[in-house]
């Protein structure tokens, strides 16, 4: 799955570049809809994102590119792997991880991905 973003002046800190909070919540947005889509009957939560680095800065009016793909199913829980690319600088990775999700029921206890 994939979505675009535009960085926008309130995404921006008093320096001018995107703060990094934003960019993780659209991340966690991103790749939590990619899971819904592939697994429409589960309810997930986010529990893990393995690695917050950033590797470039990021300035107003940006467009980015967010990237998501399963990259591993288990029980209870799916993993997919998150690329973002400034769509105008090319192929470099602003930022990458992966983020896990687990399927709840509503009680808030683990459930099987698979209906």
């Amino acid at each position: 799955m994939e979505t675009h973003r535009l960085v926008l002046p309130g995404d921006l800190n008093h320096y001018g570049f995107l703060f990094g909070g934003r960019l993780i919540a659209w991340i966690d947005e991103a790749s939590w809809i990619a899971a819904s889509l592939d697994y429409p009957h589960c309810q997930f939560v986010t529990v893990a994102m393995d690695t917050v680095e950033f590797h470039h800065s990021v300035r107003d009016g940006t467009i980015l590119r967010i990237s998501c793909s399963r990259e591993r199913e288990g029980n209870t829980s799916a993993t997919y792997a998150v690329c973002v690319i400034d769509e105008r600088a090319g192929a470099a990775p602003i930022f990458s991880t992966r983020v896990t999700f687990v399927s709840v029921d509503d009680a808030g206890q683990k459930r099987s991905i698979r209906s």
